[in-house]
């Protein structure tokens, strides 16, 4: 429970508790609507405006009790850990964090189960996780222990002071060896579960290609991303006619329960507390590679 004497007036209560809290204003939000803060013993809107010498009292323990999320066993392989992160390697088929209704067996129950030190930062449904990879995306995934961590983090995925290399296959045969896609990435207007190439309601996104391998029907890539929007090398590499193999949303084929053949394989940053250079890459799942090898 946070108990804050307003220093400051007419500023908007969700956005001068995200600035003097480590919490997102979405999650400030999520807590103002379960009448979890009160400002002299008052229950405002996110709205309210404030005003000097308001007393204003958090209690985000009561959210915390309120989640159905169940700290679940299960086994991580994890890449590395210190005091202040965790870089994990997971599978393709778990889905990073609870949600529209999910709230069994994704990774974040699993970490709730084997560890109590997890930001929070992002809100009760994503404790420690500072960005995401697609459920059936494999590989490396950064996860953070404590607040400030998270800021750090955030701020570094923020400003692409962090390095993510995937690799690929797509369907067709590539002919060039590499490639820079810039392209602007949004919701798909006839279909909102999907994203698209648009300059309607879009963002910047940069990926860049190089070329590994070519089968007959097929080639191998490494995509480093340059931004991250969602679904971002999904959508590029189908824009381009080259659709990630075995996708089921963006591929042009059925796809099988794997999913599409995409593996976060090297991320590579400045470690936000001891200022160490890190780079981790981690291994194909073995179904990539068994299938890559039905390929020569």
């Amino acid at each position: 429970m946070h108990k804050i004497i307003a220093n400051v007036e007419n500023i908007r209560l969700d956005k001068y508790l995200s600035t003097n809290l480590d919490y997102s204003r979405e999650y400030i939000q999520k807590l103002i609507e379960e009448h979890l803060v009160s400002v002299n013993g008052e229950e405002p809107k996110a709205s309210y405006k404030i005003k000097l010498n308001d007393e204003i009292i958090i209690n985000e323990e009561a959210l915390e009790n309120k989640t159905d999320i169940v700290p679940t066993k299960m086994p991580l392989d994890i890449v590395y850990e210190d005091e202040y992160l965790i870089i994990i390697n997971k599978p393709s088929g778990l889905v990073v964090h609870p949600g529209a209704g999910n709230y069994q067996n994704t990774l974040v129950n699993g970490l709730l189960y084997y560890t109590k030190n997890l930001s929070n930062i992002g809100g009760i449904e994503r404790p420690g996780i500072v960005h995401r990879i697609d459920k059936d995306t494999s590989g490396l995934i950064m996860v953070a222990k404590t607040n400030k961590v998270h800021a750090i983090l955030s701020e570094d995925f923020k400003n692409k002071r962090i390095k993510r290399e995937y690799i690929a296959l797509l369907d067709g045969v590539f002919k060039n060896h590499s490639a820079t896609i810039d392209a602007p990435i949004g919701r798909n207007e006839n279909n909102r579960e999907k994203m698209a190439v648009t300059a309607e309601n879009s963002k910047h996104a940069v990926t860049h290609l190089k070329v590994l391998k070519r089968y007959a029907e097929h080639t191998l890539v490494s995509c480093v991303l340059e931004t991250g929007r969602t679904h971002q090398i999904r959508v590029h590499m189908a824009y381009i006619g080259y659709p990630v193999h075995n996708d089921p949303v963006y591929g042009t084929k059925n796809a099988t329960e794997f999913g599409q053949f995409l593996h976060s394989y090297k991320m590579t940053f400045t470690h936000p507390i001891t200022k160490k250079e890190m780079e981790f890459t981690c291994p194909l799942p073995k179904y990539f590679e068994d299938y890559l090898k039905t390929l020569e």
